[in-house]
């Protein structure tokens, strides 16, 4: 799912906090990209630009993705 579709899905939720859920259950479902999910956070103002709200959010999850060899590219 690309950030248009995601962005596209999320105008059907009215509250913003349902709205990170979504795009966080997304991510940790494996459909979207780590990009898609800093994108769309960023362009609906749910995080600074400096700071990775998601990740200091799931400490828990960094070393399961560490030891999967799950490779992400960042643009």
């Amino acid at each position: 799912m690309n950030r248009e579709d995601m962005n596209w899905l999320l105008e059907t939720i009215n509250d913003p906090e349902n709205a990170k859920h979504f795009v966080l259950a997304q991510y940790e479902c494996g459909r979207i990209s780590l990009q898609v999910m800093t994108d769309v956070a960023e362009e609906r103002g749910w995080v600074k630009h400096t700071a990775n709200q998601f990740t200091t959010a799931l400490p828990h999850h960094a070393a399961a993705y560490a030891t999967t060899g799950l490779t992400i590219a960042v643009a």
